[in-house]
């Protein structure tokens, strides 16, 4: 009895903070001129896919802070930069780099919105969903866990610099071989004759180094066995990003949005996944040290 008491104490609370984000995407939406529907899709379908979308990033947010050791000011800042780093900034930061490439498809205009959204939401969420799972008071400390993960220099030099390669193979790989046979001709019909710069693979490099930099709190925080712990970064960067490309957009046409969204969430599964992996490896130098 007790168990199926939480259990549904858990599953009312994942409801309200799915109503609420969903208010924050509304809301934020149309006080920054982004709550127009898509010419040839309802309002219905687009509230319908964007609640799914709430649900699903309610839920992977709320595994990270019910499985946290951490509480308070240091588990909501957490959450924020990562759901506001997932969701808004790595997702929109190509848009910025390539935006020359990409004026007949992004208004520069919109950029600052499309920001700014993410932060309304990701701000707006955040305590709330750490407060209503009962993680704002610090009064109790749950575990503490090393800053570095017990790792030398020259080891988090290999380790990030090997989450570079796997990024770019992963970036490249799922592309070429996932996405475009996918969508087919509508690629060329969407993306045209789009030149990408030489730079391209450092700006993928760069991603890399930012997805790492999530995915380290994550490990700090979350209690679980390694297994655990890779499933948990791996769900959230598939998810929170990969989700959104579910909701209709004037942005993308409907094959080359749902092409997206299957390349999206299964490469950032498996990236996920491996970068858990690869910052789990204990320290050479410091046996132990990589223990949570």
């Amino acid at each position: 009895m007790l168990e199926s008491s939480k259990s549904m104490s858990f599953w009312l609370r994942l409801l309200i903070l799915t109503v609420i984000l969903y208010i924050a995407f509304a809301v934020s939406g149309l006080l920054l001129g982004l709550g127009e529907s898509p010419p040839g899709e309802s309002q219905l379908t687009v509230s319908l896919f964007t609640l799914i979308v709430c649900l699903l990033h309610a839920g992977i947010l709320s595994h990270l802070i019910v499985r946290s050791k951490w509480r308070g000011w240091q588990l909501t800042v957490t959450i924020f930069l990562i759901y506001y780093g997932i969701m808004t900034f790595l997702s929109q930061i190509e848009t910025v780099v390539f935006l020359k490439y990409l004026a007949d498809i992004v208004a520069a205009e919109d950029l600052p919105a499309l920001f700014g959204q993410g932060l309304i939401v990701a701000g707006l969420f955040s305590p709330v969903a750490v407060a209503l799972h009962g993680k704002l008071k610090t009064q109790e400390v749950e575990g503490k866990s090393p800053v570095t993960l017990g790792l030398t220099w020259d080891e988090w030099l290999k380790k990030l610099s090997l989450i570079a390669v796997v990024y770019v193979v992963i970036y490249i790989g799922f592309g070429a071989l996932l996405f475009r046979p996918l969508v087919g001709e509508a690629f060329q019909e969407y993306y045209g004759d789009i030149g990408l710069p030489p730079w391209i693979l450092l700006l993928q490099v760069a991603r890399a180094f930012i997805w790492a930099a999530i995915a380290v709190p994550i490990v700090r925080m979350f209690k679980g066995r390694p297994w655990e712990i890779n499933l948990a970064i791996a769900l959230s960067f598939s998810i929170i990003m990969g989700t959104l490309l579910l909701i209709p957009t004037s942005i993308m046409p409907t094959s080359i949005r749902l092409g997206h969204f299957a390349e999206v969430t299964l490469s950032n599964f498996i990236f996920g996944w491996l970068v858990g992996a690869i910052l789990q490896q204990p320290s050479k130098a410091r046996p132990g040290g990589a223990s949570h």
